[in-house]
Formats: structure tokens, sequence, C-alpha cells
């Protein structure tokens, strides 16, 4: 019997594969500001102090560096901790227990002493929340040894990849962008609203997903950019172009075959991220092409990235250096053209 369809959003995905993993296994708790009776900021938690009891949904005291340090501790202990640092852009408060307790605690024990926590934060700007609200960060913890990074563009993954991060034994950053998680005062991009099977299920953390076939170039995105890329996808069908769009799901690790296997049929590449344009995710995707040595480029890569700038609260500046569609149609129109006349 074929299972009827149901539609979630990203929260509410969220927050039912962590109550699935939390009944399988006392060992999983949440702790974070907000997650109890308000059900988090984002919704990743709604329902789950119902359920759980407050000894295993712990709303904390504002102190970023006391609950993720604590997470660290519980985890050393054989416990799997869920935390929700709120906005990724307080990520300095506490990065000493992400990175030197965390993300070091597997190589620095032998291996002996593993750290299964998953730390989930929003991303994303748009919203007039100005520079320590709404940054996407990605590659400065891809670019840090140890963790796993993963971001959803769907509900479906999302529930997929958080069972998986939550039974992973390595620290997992889990980014979830707010664009996408279907909160009402946020506004959300529909297409992230997809069907969820019920039961369980994971999603890999380690596999980008190719979600439009092409053959005239090749565009990568993650999160909220993956949908910039379909609708710019949608638009270039329209003057007669074909876009490949990969959703890579994962920065770190990076599914660098599934890249290099989209470019070396279209023989193009335009990345698309919402994270700062130096030292970037996109700049890594284009060094993987361009470092492969298998991959004949009809025309240079390219990237659209948020500026190096941070962020404006004004929504007009704000939204003119966010990427959207309508600059990835522009530069593929561009790359393509330029493709023609060599």
């Amino acid at each position: 019997m074929q299972e009827k369809k149901r539609k979630l959003t990203i929260a509410k995905a969220m927050a039912e594969a962590i109550s699935l993993e939390m009944r399988g296994s006392d060992d999983v708790l949440v702790m974070g500001e907000d997650i109890g009776k308000l059900g988090g900021v984002f919704g990743n938690t709604l329902g789950l102090l119902d359920e759980f009891g407050p000894e295993r949904v712990r709303d904390t005291p504002i102190s970023e560096t006391a609950f993720i340090g604590t997470a660290v501790g519980m985890a050393a202990a054989g416990m799997r901790p869920v935390v929700e640092l709120m906005f990724v852009d307080f990520f300095g408060v506490c990065m000493d227990s992400i990175y030197n307790l965390a993300a070091k605690q597997s190589y620095f024990s032998g291996g002996s002493v593993t750290c299964p926590m998953v730390l989930m934060t929003s991303v994303g700007g748009g919203y007039g929340d100005a520079g320590q609200h709404s940054q996407t960060l990605y590659a400065t913890f891809g670019h840090l040894p140890g963790l796993k990074v993963v971001i959803p563009s769907n509900a479906h993954d999302a529930k997929g990849m958080m069972a998986a991060a939550i039974v992973d034994l390595n620290p997992v950053i889990f980014m979830y962008h707010k664009a996408l998680q279907g909160m009402g005062w946020l506004g959300t991009v529909q297409r992230s609203i997809t069907h969820v099977p019920e039961g369980r299920y994971t999603v890999p953390l380690d596999k980008a997903e190719l979600v439009r076939a092409g053959r005239d170039i090749t565009l990568v995105g993650l999160g909220h950019t993956v949908h910039i890329a379909l609708d710019a996808a949608a638009a270039l069908e329209a003057k007669g172009i074909e876009a490949e769009v990969i959703d890579l799901r994962s920065i770190a690790p990076l599914d660098r075959e599934t890249i290099l296997a989209s470019v070396g049929k279209t023989g193009a590449l335009l990345s698309v991220d919402d994270d700062y344009h130096s030292y970037g995710v996109g700049a890594e995707i284009i060094a993987t092409v361009a470092e492969s040595g298998n991959v004949r480029l009809k025309a240079p890569p390219r990237r659209i990235s948020y500026p190096d700038i941070p962020v404006p609260f004004a929504p007009e500046m704000e939204h003119a250096v966010l990427p959207n569609s309508d600059k990835v149609v522009s530069a593929v129109t561009a790359m393509l053209e330029a493709r023609a006349h060599v």
C-alpha cells in the first residue's frame, strides 16, 4: 500500500526526527535557550517538552559557553546531546568548546573518546536583522577538521539528516536556513515543504543530490541557494539553456565526486553561496574542479556569494547584496555568451 503523502516544514521535520531518536534512546537529550515550553525560536523542538519532560528537554541560561561545553562533556560520557545555538553569529562566545573540545576530542584520545553531539543553528539573512543575526558562516565551520557540517534544503532531507546526525559518533554542525524553516513570521520558500515519511529513516551526511538534470552548466547550491539555483534554472530554460542543479547537503565532508561528474558533463560551473565571498564554499568547489585535471571547462568557473562586508541593517541595502536568481541568470548568460565567442 502506498504511503499517504504528508507535507511538513523543515522545523516540524527536525522536531519529528529528534523525538524519534529520543524515543529510541534515553541517551538523547536536547538543550538550549527557549527550546522547552516555547519549542525553539525557529520551531525545531516544538512538542518535545510535553513528551519527554524537563530532564531531557532543558531550557538553559543565556550562556552558550556553558551549555555547549556541558554537551561536550555529556558526549564524552556516552550521551548524545542535541544543542541549539540560536544564531550561528553567536559562535564566537563558545568556539573553544566547539573546536578545541568537540572537534578534537576523538583525535586527542586516539579514538577512545568520541563526541556524538549535534549543534543545530540558524543561518541566513534577508530580515533586516543586521550583522549579528544574519550571517551563514558555512566555511568557518567547514574549514575545521573533526566537524561534520550539513544543511538541508527541504523537509525530507532535514528529518533524515537529523536522524543520521544524532547517531553519528562525530560532532555535527546542523545548519538550517531561516528562509526555509516554515515559520510564518519569517516567510518560507514553499519548495522546501516536502513529503516526509512518518517512520524513521536517514539521509547520508556525505552525499550531495542532483536535483535537476541539465547539459549546459552546473549550478551548485546549499540550503537556501539550492532554491535560488532552481528558480534560475527555470528562467534559463525559457532562454534555451539547460542548467543542472546540485544540492550539496554537506559541506564537510564535501561530495566532490558528484560535483566533478556533473561539471564533467556540462563543462561549465557556477557556485551559488550566501556565505562571504572570500575563502568560502564556492572557492573550494572551483578548486575541486580545477585541481582534478580531468574536467574540460568551456568557460571559466564563477561564484555568486555574499560580498565581504558586514550585513547591512537597512533592508534595501541587505537585499541588494544577497544572492538571488536574477544574479544567477545574468552570470550564466554572460558565461555562456563568452564561451560562444571563444
